[in-house]
Formats: C-alpha cells, sequence, structure tokens
C-alpha cells in the first residue's frame, strides 16, 4: 500500500535527522518527514475509500439476479 511506503519513508528519514549534527538540516528533514506523514495519511484514508466501494460493489452484485 502506498500509505505504508509512505510512513516507512518518514521513519527513514525522522532516522537520519535524528544523526545530524547540523540542526538546520535536521530540522528540515523533519519537516520532510511531517510531509511524508501527511501524505500516508491521505493515502490511507483513500485506502480505505477503495476498499469500501468494492465491498459494496461486490454487495450490489451478490444481490442481483
Amino acid at each position: 500500500m502506498l500509505s505504508k511506503a509512505y510512513l516507512d519513508t518518514a521513519r527513514t528519514i525522522l532516522r537520519a535527522a535524528q544523526t545530524m549534527t547540523d540542526q538546520r538540516v535536521a530540522g528540515q528533514l523533519k519537516a520532510l518527514a511531517e510531509n511524508y506523514e501527511r501524505r500516508a495519511e491521505k493515502a490511507a484514508h483513500a485506502d480505505a475509500a477503495k476498499a469500501s466501494a468494492r465491498s459494496v460493489s461486490r454487495e450490489w452484485e451478490e444481490a442481483l439476479p
């Protein structure tokens, strides 16, 4: 899933930020990680909506003669 990929990327960036001695660079990496966390959240909502739509579609198909 795309949301998991974004979340994994965010975690990787945060780990890199924690090892930085340059606080300016670390701050930029943290901001980038937050951006990826927002993308993960949006992707998770989109994944849930798609799953729900598939479920409804299957229910309709089963209800048809």
